[in-house]
């Protein structure tokens, strides 16, 4: 099965364009190191929670827009090695593709797939 790393962000709505051009940036690194895909979402329909919430888990600010993401990757190996490379490359530095958003505020995570139809 495949294994997925999920990302949720607060973005600058205002930083919309600039998002989508890193985004696009990112996964060709991202793909160069093994991943199969990647799916950006910017946020539509995002009800606020009592509890919790996507805006509230990024503490979003008035003037920004939930961002939901994922990247599909072989395998758990592939991930883990691919991530490697990732971070070490330097398409990925802070000066060829800045982050338009607070990287602090980013929820990350790996998921090893369990079901899928």
């Amino acid at each position: 099965m495949t294994y997925v790393d999920g990302f949720v962000a607060a973005v600058p709505t205002a930083n919309k364009d600039a998002y989508r051009v890193h985004a696009q940036k990112a996964i060709e690194v991202f793909k160069r190191h093994g991943a199969l895909s990647s799916v950006e979402c910017w946020g539509d329909d995002i009800p606020e929670g009592i509890t919790t919430s996507f805006s509230m888990a990024v503490k979003k600010k008035e003037d920004e827009t939930v961002v939901f993401s994922w990247i599909i990757w072989p395998d758990k190996a592939t991930r883990d090695a691919g991530m490697q490379g990732v971070f070490a490359d330097p398409d990925m530095a802070e000066d060829a593709n800045p982050m338009p958003f607070d990287g602090k505020r980013l929820i990350y995570g790996g998921f090893d797939v369990i079901f899928e139809a």
